[in-house]
């Protein structure tokens, strides 16, 4: 058994996207190499719906999948190719921009918006693939409790249990787990895949590190085929794993390709109006 120890720990800055939302943005552009095949990770927690409301109106992506993961809140959504529903909590939105979409997500006030949005890249061969949506509603998501953690299953598998759906085109595990009170937790890896996890609430300590983590933090493993954490007080956080893909990134907003020469062709065809494929 090798135990994944921690590779190194990223602490998440504040930062305003969209038309004024206020968010804590822990992986971006600086963290590409390292977190592959995983982009972006946009974190929000908040009791005020001012650092919200203004949410993300319509927008583009192309070349990458968004999951949306709300523990707490209510975000309305639509896009480009005609679907419209409401994120609510516990609820996942897995999104494969594909070969272009247009979408909006816009939060609603609420007593807690607590969530994340992550952004998956797609191989260069699955680039230009049609978009599609997937909602992983709550009774969706299988949940698996023990004497030492408590595990929600959006994406992949844990103790023989399979998630609410399996990546299509990158297959990605998506756990959320609570670690109880004086206990330790571990399960199985694919030594091979990437895997961090990112702290959400209380604290915890991982492989052979004593000092627990702060909050906010994506903290990234070494290879190994065992996880391990364990926490005094209890302690919560998304654990995401998927296998690299090693391929050159061009990124430019809210696209991300291959080569600038597709980034430009991109940014080209959304000005003469031809970003959106049909058929």
């Amino acid at each position: 058994m090798k135990i994944r120890q921690v590779k190194s720990i990223v602490t998440g800055r504040p930062a305003i996207d969209g038309a004024g939302v206020h968010l804590v943005r822990v992986l971006s552009r600086r963290n590409v190499v390292d977190f592959d095949p995983f982009l972006l990770l946009d974190a929000f927690d908040s009791v005020d719906p001012e650092d919200y409301v203004k949410g993300f109106p319509m927008h583009p992506h192309r070349g990458i999948e968004t999951v949306t993961y709300l523990i707490e809140g209510k975000i309305e959504h639509e896009d480009s190719i005609g679907n419209k529903g409401v994120i609510t909590s516990g609820s996942c939105q897995w999104m494969t921009a594909g070969r272009g979409i247009l979408h909006q997500e816009m939060p609603k006030p609420s007593p807690r918006m607590l969530g994340l949005q992550l952004w998956v890249n797609l191989a260069a061969e699955k680039k230009m693939t049609a978009p599609a949506y997937r909602d992983i509603t709550p009774e969706l998501v299988t949940k698996v409790d023990s004497e030492n953690a408590s595990v929600a299953i959006v994406t992949g598998e844990y103790a023989g249990q399979k998630g609410g759906i399996r990546g299509e085109h990158i297959p990605v595990t998506f756990l959320d787990v609570t670690v109880k009170p004086g206990q330790k937790w571990e399960m199985p890896t694919n030594p091979h895949d990437n895997l961090f996890v990112y702290t959400m609430l209380g604290e915890c300590s991982f492989g052979d590190k004593k000092e627990a983590d702060g909050a906010k933090q994506a903290i990234l493993f070494t290879e190994g085929d065992t996880f391990c954490a364990q926490s005094e007080k209890g302690g919560r956080f998304v654990l995401v794993a998927g296998k690299p893909l090693k391929e050159p990134v061009a990124w430019g907003g809210p696209i991300v390709m291959n080569t600038d020469a597709e980034l430009r062709l991109a940014f080209d065809e959304l000005e003469r109006g031809t970003f959106i494929k049909h058929g």
